[in-house]
């Protein structure tokens, strides 16, 4: 079996599938697409095949261009006909993993999935999961249901776990210019898995099992909470001793070994920051593990939000006013700077929590034209971003940076704003020193 798919990814006869066509997912079929494989991708969401079969793009950082390219050439195609699986060679399984109520995994998606798809498998093909999870779930919730199939998994079916590792808006390191981390359940099944990223990837990265792959991507993301939590902390007890933690991360980031900058921000957002971590904490209970530095981290910046709504209320005090019936403009809705995804994003906290002190809400995004349905914040569901201009913002109490997006004019705003409250230190970034309409939260 092994030869047979060496062979096809040699002659670029090898067809890969891909299910979940969503930030992680659409870059892989594009990635394969574009060394000469054709691609299948699937997804529940019709309007999203339609796109892709139109030559349409549904992300601001995917351009329509490389979809039409490959669209039109039939090395891209996407459906919602699970029963076309049994025409790939590779099945990639990239699918949300959110958290339930109480901070536990939602492995929804996961297990919906592959029992979708197993009735559809046939030997020969080699299926991997890229979705973030806990240690062991490929071996405990997508071996079982692939093995009821009567395939034997490293000889009929090659399972294998690659985290994805994607940075939307980064031009550094995107794509297939991030190494590739491979862990198989069998050492035929490793091989097969570094035959199928090797064949996209500029770098594969083996490792001994599935469960060290899963864990790796935990690893990352953890170490990027925990950081992040650890700044927004010491931002905090900066502020109530009237230092700049900016100023403080500048200077410290001077020393050539032994630190690395982390940022603080009004909140935690992406998909996977402020979820990943929680899937470790749930599975390390199962071994008698307390995660404390992983929980505490979480709690510092799930705290964030209240803290900026909190430095909003103070700012608006001291100019004599209420935050009841204040006027708000929030600049930045999406979870990072210049790009348009909204997963997890602090923003909709910080609204939140101003409405609920009766505040008049707003916001301006120019990646985000207006919000669409949101799993958790359907009460913002078709509110619109609002043009600046000097009358605008003039008719609003407080600006609140939550986003810092290249594309706002962070001077002119200085210009026309009376109360700027800034979580991202965008004003200094521009230029903005030492204004006295300017509050950093």
């Amino acid at each position: 079996m092994i030869s047979t798919l060496e062979n096809k990814f040699t002659t670029k006869d090898a067809v890969i599938g891909v299910i979940g066509l969503g930030y992680v997912g659409l870059p892989l079929v594009l990635a394969y697409a574009d060394k000469g494989l054709r691609t299948l991708g699937f997804d529940v969401d019709n309007a999203k095949v339609v796109a892709l079969n139109e030559g349409r793009s549904y992300i601001e950082h995917i351009p329509a261009d490389a979809i039409a390219k490959h669209s039109a050439s039939g090395l891209l195609s996407a459906t919602t006909d699970f029963a076309r699986i049994e025409e790939v060679d590779a099945l990639l399984i990239c699918v949300p993993t959110p958290l339930g109520e109480h901070f536990e995994p939602d492995l929804s998606y996961v297990v919906n999935t592959i029992v979708a798809a197993a009735p559809y498998l046939r030997a020969g093909q080699i299926v991997s999961l890229e979705s973030t999870t806990y240690p062991g779930t490929t071996a405990e919730e997508i071996q079982p249901r692939i093995e009821e199939r009567g395939l034997v998994i490293g000889k009929d079916v090659f399972l294998v776990y690659s985290p994805e590792r994607e940075d939307p808006g980064n031009p550094e390191f995107a794509g297939v210019n991030i190494p590739k981390v491979v862990g198989g359940t069998t050492e035929d099944c490793l091989k097969a898995g570094l035959l199928l990223y090797g064949a996209a990837f500029k770098a594969t990265v083996p490792v001994r099992s599935t469960q060290v792959a899963e864990f790796t991507k935990l690893l990352e993301n953890i170490y990027r909470a925990v950081n992040i939590g650890l700044v927004n902390e010491l931002k905090i007890a900066a502020d109530r001793m009237g230092i700049d933690i900016w100023e403080v991360i500048a200077a410290a980031s001077t020393k050539p070994f032994g630190f690395k900058a982390f940022y603080p921000g009004p909140g935690l957002g992406g998909h996977c920051i402020p979820i990943d971590p929680f899937y470790l904490t749930w599975k390390a209970r199962e071994y008698g593990v307390h995660t404390r530095f992983i929980e505490l981290a979480g709690e510092i910046n799930r705290n964030m939000p209240r803290y900026v709504v909190q430095k909003v209320m103070e700012a608006l005090n001291a100019q004599r006013k209420a935050v009841n019936g204040a006027k708000v403009l929030i600049i930045g809705l999406s979870y990072k700077e210049n790009v348009d995804d909204l997963r997890e994003s602090p923003t909709f906290a910080l609204m939140d929590g101003l409405k609920e002190m009766g505040a008049e809400i707003a916001y301006h995004d120019p990646h985000i034209p207006e919000i669409g349905p949101t799993r958790e914040h359907m009460d913002w569901c078709g509110l619109k971003s609002v043009p600046l201009s000097a009358e605008t913002v003039a008719g609003y109490d407080c600006i609140l940076i939550s986003t810092a997006h290249k594309a706002v004019d962070y001077v002119a705003l200085a210009d026309w704003a009376t109360l700027i409250v800034d979580t991202r230190n965008a004003m200094v970034k521009a230029g903005v020193i030492d204004n006295p309409k300017v509050v950093k939260a």
